[in-house]
């Protein structure tokens, strides 16, 4: 089997070297990557973004939603893949990248962890069986205190998959979060986010079900940014036998 080589945008910062390291101990090459500032130790660093493309075969890129269109772009003009890990898409973001993922294949999820991703399956799968009118639900989610986007991408995606299962769509029924003052009553098949930051919380989420005569709680809980790097790097491995198209875990999972 052909060495992959794999090139990581952010390479000095805290996920970038966790990426590195679980590209290496996979058995891939690290190709090198970019840096705002400050070099990465024992890895290449291009000299741009474009350049790190030109160079890999697969390009991670867990950095900003700023450059996101930028790399999507990049991996378009230069045929790569992308592993995108970047929460907190605008729209127009987020067309930029499905744009294009016409012309390569683009793996962009929200959270890399295997069990997130089986939480997602979880709560379709339970919003289908748990009528709205009876049973509301609740996202409760934790972060350190460093991260700028809330409610984070996976409580997002957790909802999305919340109104799958409802047969409808996040924006359709509506969602309730930031509660303060007198809101009055909850509305009737909304999804409410709740979220907290503090400390060095890695990512704690929990999707609450709950009716007048009982309550379900799915919660998961990471320990180590490693998992996401793991993931990821498994991602990368898989997308670079993939045609061009946008997809998340579950197809990597193969549960897509």
């Amino acid at each position: 089997m052909t060495t992959l080589r794999i090139g990581i945008a952010g390479i000095s910062g805290r996920m970038g070297r966790l990426l590195a390291e679980e590209v290496l101990a996979a058995g891939e090459h690290l190709s090198g990557g970019t840096a705002r500032g400050g070099a990465a130790e024992g890895a290449v660093l291009f000299s741009d973004a474009g350049a790190m493309f030109a160079g890999s075969d697969v390009v991670i890129d867990f950095t900003h939603a700023e450059t996101s269109a930028m790399h999507a772009a990049l991996a378009a003009s230069h045929r790569r893949p992308l592993v995108l890990g970047t929460s907190g898409l605008s729209v127009e973001q987020e067309a930029a990248v499905a744009e294009a993922a016409k012309i390569v294949p683009i793996v962009h999820a929200a959270n890399f962890a295997p069990g997130v991703n089986l939480l997602f399956a979880l709560a379709e799968r339970m919003a289908a069986a748990l009528p709205p009118e009876q049973y509301d639900a609740e996202i409760v989610e934790m972060h350190h205190r460093q991260k700028v986007d809330a409610p984070s991408g996976t409580a997002i995606a957790l909802g999305r998959a919340v109104a799958r299962g409802r047969g409808t769509t996040l924006e359709e029924c509506g969602t309730e979060s930031g509660r303060d003052g007198h809101t009055g009553p909850r509305r009737t098949g909304s999804i409410g986010f709740a979220a907290l930051r503090g400390g060095q919380v890695v990512g704690d989420h929990t999707l609450l079900f709950a009716a007048g005569a009982e309550q379900i709680a799915l919660t998961h809980r990471s320990f180590d940014r490693r998992v996401y790097a793991t993931g990821a790097v498994r991602a990368a491995r898989w997308v670079a036998s993939q045609p061009p198209g946008l997809y998340d875990m579950k197809h990597v999972l193969g549960m897509g």
